[in-house]
């Protein structure tokens, strides 16, 4: 008995040291030793030549399971790798240097299931991939030009492929459309080109559930026979060149799509979203018909759908045609809606307040350029919890705004109702809307002062437009509540009064502009807007000098004070504004000379000093600014700008995998927000207003209507990309450069009502582009530039007030003076100014003698002047006309 239960204690002890020895057995237990060393060597690749990535992948002891290492999974039975999540590791600073993988290094992991690669700049993947038990493979976001070669003996468990976002060029690949056993393939954005197969190809791929070839090239018909694969449910076809009769019996036989996108393609014809009813999976569709001549019809004939979309977007169709551009009626059945856009549709009708009331989540609602109508009202009953984005500009509501939309729409993230003919008073109750970020009520009638209510709560403000209604008042002291504006346009409105000294609080702001209203008084001395980029405050009635604090702005790029009364000389600060694109003190009250530092501003495209009260000389230095020159130009978009900040994202999330969309938690995002910048100047003797990708194009410079004297610099005539140039109402003199042939680009040139002096250049002419010239009432003298080219456009106002020009446009002809100026196409200019001359002086010296020979014939009838008289007289008149022959 005892010997016994020895063996059995001597079995147990056998059996738990087996087990330990089992445990710290990392060859057994752990992954296997080959898979590791191809880890460390894949770690290698990754981090060629000196980066970082991966760095819990070690290989220190012998020990060490790699299947406890980030981005790694293994089976929990075998301990072999099924599965590298290697997505975005190579580093970012290594984004330049090119780099490939061969992808046989994968072959040891025999039972690798996940293989995700994307996002790490790969340039190439050589050989035929050949891992028997993949189910996984994802390549996008590299940098691929082909795609990788496939075995398909070995690849017939391969479910999900993905290379999108590469730069995969050339026809869809015969090694793709072979992998039959696919259920998701995702080509898109890349540079695929070519129609799709009529038969075969796509269509032999009947698993397919997932099917993206959006953002490439292909053209043609779509496939007919795409209706094999029934399976389908979500399709991504925008963005190519497909073309031809819309197919719509196609997506009537795929009833199981939930997601259809057909945005930006080419197709013609119609399309009736009735062949849709009974697709009762359909939960997202969009469309946008930029490119398309397609006709949307929802009315013929009236359905009901099964369906319960979530998401519907349609962007620049024509929807509706026989039906009065009727809104799709279906929607009354929708219950279930997050996202509604429908915008640039011209859909008519009273605004569709039932659409907010049917969908209590909603959370994004965009109705822009429509005819939607007033009356504008809103459920007061039930607030819309999840609703942050509402935009209804571009619209006919011509109503009040509804008092109570701050309470309804609590959690608003952005409210943009601008270009609706809104009316009444600003409403208070936005000021309930303690999210808002963006607000845009700009373009409409809107009047009032602006509410007390609206100044407290609004923390998270980053965007506030009210420009073009019809507000009033003093702007209040709380805007410096909303410390976190980026932009503010107050613009063309009545404001009026001085600027609150929390102005200064806006240490964010990028874009400012106060335009158009009836402020006064003297800009507070205390700004200090580090950020800020845009500046407009023109036609106010501001006064004293820029305060120097302004200074703290170098990233300014444009700065406009036009027509105020700003005084003092030109601000020394000026100089700081290095990046400066545009600068603009017409009609204003500055004095003083032009200082040199102004010469400093290189990048200046658009400057303006017209009607004050500036002195002295043009600095020849002004041809180092580059007026619009490109190459010497950095940033050159300041037609279309964008402000951008960071807001509470919208919470709106779709989920891939199973056809959702849901509301999210709460996060973060970047927004920019583009608009058009507007400028005015004069040029062609019209004042315009330049904005968008004009006013990049545009560059000119005006000193006209001041004190200026001296002589126009030789220098100016570099100023070879300016279009316009206007240094006309002062007391210029000298003649006009030679050098202004060199304006290649000038357009307009105006030079007139100054006392310049001597002829006008004949190399003018060669001026092809110039259409406005002006050098009326100065003192040149000669011909006129022959008639020709641009030239021959020029009537005699441009020339006028000169009494010793001649030449056409001019009455005055030159060649009645002197017969033997027979062609001025074969003398030189200066031989026939000479010409004039001395007929001018022969005709008048012949004038004189007679007038003088009269004088003296009556003094010789007068004998009692004769005698003393005579010799004197006779020594004058020697002396007169041998001073006017010399």
């Amino acid at each position: 008995m005892a010997h016994s239960m020895r063996e059995q204690a001597w079995c147990v002890t056998a059996t738990i040291t087996f087990i330990l020895l089992l445990g710290f057995n990392g060859e057994s237990e752990g992954c296997l030793k080959e898979e590791r060393e191809v880890l460390m060597k894949l770690k290698e690749a990754f981090n060629y030549p000196n980066g970082h990535s991966l760095p819990s992948w070690n290989n220190l002891t012998t020990f060490s399971d790699c299947c406890t290492w980030e981005s790694v999974q293994c089976d929990n039975s075998t301990h072999r790798v099924i599965s590298l999540h290697l997505s975005y590791t190579r580093a970012e600073e290594l984004e330049h240097i090119k780099w490939s993988l061969n992808a046989s290094s994968f072959l040891p992991f025999q039972q690798l299931q996940r293989l995700y690669l994307d996002g790490n700049n790969l340039s190439g993947l050589s050989s035929d991939i050949r891992l028997a038990n993949l189910e996984e493979l994802v390549l996008g976001e590299n940098k691929l030009t082909e795609v990788p070669s496939f075995d398909i003996s070995h690849s017939r468990n391969l479910k999900h492929l993905s290379l999108a976002a590469n730069f995969i060029e050339g026809s869809l690949p015969e090694s793709i459309m072979s992998l039959t056993s696919l259920i998701g393939l995702s080509l898109g954005d890349n540079n695929l080109t070519g129609s799709l197969p009529q038969q075969g190809g796509l269509c032999n791929m009947k698993n397919l559930t997932y099917l993206d070839l959006s953002s490439n090239k292909f053209d043609g018909q779509l496939p007919t026979c795409l209706s094999n694969l029934t399976s389908l449910r979500k399709l991504f076809l925008s963005s190519n060149h497909f073309g031809g009769t819309f197919p719509s019996s196609l997506f009537q036989t795929l009833r199981s799509l939930a997601y259809i996108s057909l945005s930006d393609d080419y197709f013609n014809g119609s399309f009736s979203i009735s062949l849709l009813a009974n697709h009762s999976n359909l939960k997202i569709f969009t469309i946008f018909c930029d490119n398309a001549d397609l006709k949307i019809e929802t009315e013929s004939p009236p359905f009901i759908p099964s369906f319960q979309l979530m998401y519907f977007n349609i962007y620049n169709c024509t929807l509706n045609e026989a039906n009065n551009n009727k809104l799709p009626t279906f929607l009354l059945h929708q219950y279930d809606l997050l996202f509604l856009s429908l915008r640039h549709l011209n859909i008519s009708g009273t605004f569709p307040s039932w659409l907010l009331t049917n969908n209590t989540q909603l959370n994004y609602f965009n109705l822009t350029h429509n005819l939607f109508a007033g009356p504008f009202e809103l459920n007061s009953t039930s607030k819309l919890l999840q609703m942050e984005s509402f935009d209804i500009s571009s619209n006919r509501i011509g109503d009040e705004v509804p008092p109570h939309i701050g309470f309804l729409f609590p959690n608003l993230i952005s409210l943009v109702m601008s270009s609706t003919s809104l009316r009444g008073c600003f409403p208070a109750s936005i000021g309930e809307m303690r999210q808002l970020n963006d607000l845009d009520l700009s373009n409409n009638n809107l009047s009032g002062y602006l509410p007390q209510e609206f100044g407290h709560g609004h923390n998270e403000l980053r965007m506030l437009d009210v420009s073009s209604n019809q507000l009033f008042g003093e702007i209040p002291s709380w805007i410096g509540n909303f410390q976190h504006l980026s932009y503010l346009i107050l613009s063309k409105n009545s404001f009026t009064g001085s600027l609150p000294k929390t102005f200064c609080n806006l240490t964010e702001l990028t874009y400012l502009d106060l335009s158009q209203n009836k402020f006064s008084s003297s800009l507070p001395r205390c700004m200090n807007m580090p950020l800020l980029k845009y500046l407009h405050l023109q036609s106010n009635h501001f006064m004293g000098p820029l305060p120097s604090t302004l200074v703290n702005s170098p990233l300014l790029l444009t700065l406009d004070v036009m027509n105020n009364n700003f005084s003092g000389e030109i601000p020394r600060l000026l100089s700081s504004f290095l990046n400066l694109r545009v600068l603009i003190f017409k009609k204003n009250k500055l004095e003083g000379f032009i200082p040199d530092n102004l010469c400093e501003l290189k990048k200046i495209s658009l400057l303006d000093f017209s009607q004050n009260k500036l002195s002295g000389k043009i600095p020849y230095c002004l041809k180092n600014i580059t007026f619009g020159r490109r190459d010497a130009i950095e940033e050159t978009n300041i037609g279309r700008f964008g402000v951008s900040w960071t807001t509470r994202a919208l919470r709106l999330i779709i989920h891939s995998d199973n056809n959702e969309i849901s509301i999210g938690p709460s996060g973060k995002q970047d927004i920019t927000l583009y608009r058009d910048q507007e400028v005015g100047f004069t040029s062609k003797r019209r004042h315009e207003t330049y904005q968008g990708s004009i006013l990049d194009l545009m560059s000119g410079m005006d000193f006209s209507e001041n004190q200026l004297t001296g002589e126009i610099p030789s220098q100016i005539g570099a100023l070879s990309d300016i279009h316009a140039l206007n240094l006309s109402n002062n007391h210029l003199e000298g003649p006009i450069p030679e050098s202004f042939f060199g304006l290649k680009h000038i357009e307009s040139l105006d030079l007139s009502h100054n006392k310049l002096t001597g002829h006008i250049p004949t190399q003018l002419s060669q001026l092809c582009t110039l259409s406005v010239f002006f050098v009326a009432h100065n003192n040149l003298s000669g011909m006129t530039p022959d008639m020709k080219n641009q030239f021959s456009t020029f009537d005699s106002s441009s020339y006028e007030g000169n009494p010793f020009l001649c030449g056409p446009p001019l009455q005055r002809n030159c060649s009645s003076i002197d017969k033997s100026i027979a062609g001025r196409n074969k003398q030189p200019h200066h031989l026939e100014v000479d010409d004039f001359r001395d007929a001018f002086l022969w005709s008048f010296t012949g004038a004189s003698g007679v007038f003088f020979l009269s004088v003296i014939a009556i003094l010789y009838l007068n004998p009692y002047v004769c005698n003393y008289k005579l010799l004197l007289l006779e020594r004058v008149i020697i002396g007169y006309l041998y001073e006017w022959w010399q």
